[in-house]
């Protein structure tokens, strides 16, 4: 199956008065939602062109023993449709679509268009072509029950609204369809000082280094504190409406995978 190449901008409408005078964080601030996603858009204009090189060095490499481990639970077999949301680069996307096959489905998502470039020009030139398209995970231009499988790997944590992000995902989701989530989580207590020395001080001084960008990582950092845990994610994929929920730890939770699957 062939697709264009461009990057599509495809929209439905937000909800009634999102954003309007409402305050959400951004890291450890309060600011309006309308100031959020457009300093979290900057944030990831900003580091698109190393964010893969940031990754491999922030985790020593785990992300990409974190990502195999999604793939693998996702189980995509031959034919079937996937939506990778806040896809940024490419690497899951990338995975389905040789595990789908020419007459499966594909698409690679993300809100930051400078992300999206990145990973539609890294799976072109790994002759992968999908389609793409910049959409906003809270109101997805897809119709009903439509994909086999969703997924969000690291992007759920910079949405304002996380819970009609995931009642969005399930929408799209056919009946039987699974969501999988990878996320930074709420690391083991025993871990937790060495952890929060790491982001506040090598993180950011790394940013500068490596993407002359201290400002944005001191953010992830900061965005990571305040995503809901392990159980509380789990609870909100559940009051979305999701059913056999559950989650796997890696890292001394470091990082967690969470599954949900719509039955009805």
């Amino acid at each position: 199956m062939r697709y264009d190449t461009r990057i599509m901008s495809t929209s439905r409408t937000s909800a009634p008065g999102a954003g309007q005078g409402q305050q959400t964080h951004f890291g450890f601030e309060t600011v309006q939602e309308s100031e959020k996603a457009r300093r979290v858009a900057e944030v990831f204009h900003s580091v698109a062109s190393r964010y893969d090189l940031m990754n491999d060095l922030m985790s020593a490499g785990l992300h990409r023993i974190w990502k195999a481990f999604t793939i693998g639970r996702a189980q995509v077999r031959p034919g079937m449709r996937v939506l990778d949301i806040a896809g940024g680069t490419g690497d899951l996307a990338r995975a389905f679509a040789r595990r789908a096959g020419p007459e499966g489905e594909v698409w690679l998502t993300d809100i930051n268009d400078s992300m999206l470039r990145v990973g539609r020009d890294r799976l072109l030139d790994r002759g992968v072509v999908v389609p793409v398209s910049v959409c906003d995970a809270e109101c997805l231009p897809f119709p009903d029950r439509y994909f086999d499988r969703v997924s969000v790997a690291f992007g759920l944590r910079n949405m304002t609204h996380k819970d009609r992000a995931l009642a969005e995902m399930r929408r799209v989701l056919k009946p039987g369809g699974k969501l999988l989530v990878l996320e930074f989580s709420r690391v083991a207590p025993a871990l937790a000082p060495a952890y929060d020395w790491y982001s506040f001080n090598v993180l950011p001084k790394m940013g500068q280094l490596v993407a002359g960008d201290e400002a944005s990582y001191r953010y992830l950092a900061e965005s990571i504190r305040m995503h809901p845990d392990q159980e509380t994610l789990a609870g909100m994929m559940r009051e979305a409406g999701l059913d056999r929920v559950q989650f796997f730890n890696m890292t001394a939770g470091v990082v967690a995978l969470h599954e949900g699957v719509r039955l009805g």
